[in-house]
């Protein structure tokens, strides 16, 4: 199957090697977002601003790619202090509904950019 790239000035450009997201046959893989703010490409301030904008720039590779967080099958979450976990289901109930995705966390030393939380995810389109 043939790799269609997926691209959008909604949510920030890539800062290195990869796309922001790829999509094959019904699957869109989605890179990791982390809280940049599109338009400056500056990181937006505080945990609670960087979750949403996290998903935020989801949402909009999401919707480039011709789906919504609703199509959303796998969703994996990186912080640096998984003691803001709640923060991040609190966040998430505002962007999913049942059936909610699959999901791992994962608490990390350090991510880019100094961001506190970075997310990614798995699409199905079919």
């Amino acid at each position: 199957m043939a790799k269609t790239i997926i691209a959008t000035p909604h949510a920030p450009a890539a800062i290195g090697t990869y796309s922001q997201a790829v999509r094959v046959g019904d699957t869109v893989y989605l890179s990791g977002q982390i809280g940049l703010d599109p338009a400056t490409m500056q990181m937006v301030d505080g945990i609670d601003g960087q979750i949403v904008r996290v998903f935020e720039n989801l949402k909009a590779v999401a919707e480039a790619a011709g789906g919504s967080l609703a199509d959303v099958v796998k969703l994996n979450v990186f912080l640096t202090d998984l003691g803001n976990f709640a923060k991040v289901n609190e966040t998430m109930a505002r962007y999913f509904s049942e059936p909610f995705p699959a999901r791992a966390a994962v608490g990390v030393k350090e991510l880019p950019r100094g961001a506190l939380v970075e997310a990614d995810a798995v699409m199905f389109l079919g």
